[in-house]
This record gives structure tokens, C-alpha cells and sequence, in this order.
């Protein structure tokens, strides 16, 4: 089966971590055609697949047997920065704190901040967060 025109990196990623029934018929006959021409897919999607049931439940204990196996798969590099970095996974998924909004401020601020790039001080930036901030 041809797709006609391959759909892009993003696209099919997009695709892949949705569940199959959600699909629509003509992403879900792309993605079958996706697959069987790329089998490693496959196995790349059910990995994701796996590891967001680990996350959703937020347990641990799957966490060191799909490590091993993503290392042999299209998501090894993802594996090996996990791996690198199990103790601060392992945290994320088990504490219930999180520092989300801290670090949404900062994307908020950065993005403010690049929007007045070279047209204002300080004095205004801070005019501007301040006012967002009630403003919210």
C-alpha cells in the first residue's frame, strides 16, 4: 500500500502515541502502512505505550526492566538519559511535588522577555509580569 506523501517525523510521532482506537480511519490506515513498511515502529510504540502506563501510575517498578529494553530499540538514547538519571526519574514519578509552576513562571517570563527584546528596561518588563500577574 502507498501513502503517496510521507508524513513528517512530528506527524508520525504524533501518531503513535495516541491509541490505536482514537485514530481516524485514514491515520489509522497510515500508521498500519507506516508500520509494516518500518517494523522497528512497532516495537518503538509499544515501548512509549509502556512507559506512559509507568508514568500514568506513577510506579517505579517497571521502570528498570523497560530501560533495558528501549536500550535495543529506536528509543535507546531516550533510555540511556533515563538511565543516567534514574534517581530523578524514580523521584518524579514517586514524591508528590513537582516544580511545574515554578517552571512554567520561567517559560512565561523568558517568553516576555524575548518579546521585548531590545525595546524596553527593566522597569517595564517588570511592569508587564506584575500586571499579567494580577491580570491572571
Amino acid at each position: 500500500m502507498g501513502l503517496g506523501r510521507v508524513p513528517s517525523a512530528r506527524v508520525i510521532a504524533r501518531l503513535m502515541s495516541v491509541m490505536r482506537d482514537a485514530l481516524s480511519k485514514s491515520d489509522a490506515t497510515m500508521m498500519a502502512a507506516i508500520e509494516a513498511g518500518v517494523p522497528s515502529l512497532v516495537m518503538a510504540r509499544d515501548l512509549l505505550l509502556r512507559f506512559q502506563a509507568i508514568v500514568r501510575s506513577r510506579t517505579i517498578g517497571n521502570l528498570q526492566a523497560w530501560i533495558d529494553a528501549a536500550r535495543d530499540s529506536l528509543m535507546s538514547s531516550f533510555a540511556v538519559g533515563l538511565a543516567a538519571d534514574q534517581v530523578a526519574v524514580a523521584a518524579a514519578l514517586t514524591e508528590p511535588w513537582s516544580n511545574g509552576q515554578t517552571e512554567g513562571q520561567i517559560t512565561k517570563l523568558k517568553l516576555v522577555k524575548r518579546q521585548m527584546y531590545g525595546r524596553a528596561n527593566l522597569d517595564l518588563l517588570r511592569a508587564r509580569l506584575v500586571g499579567e500577574l494580577h491580570a491572571d
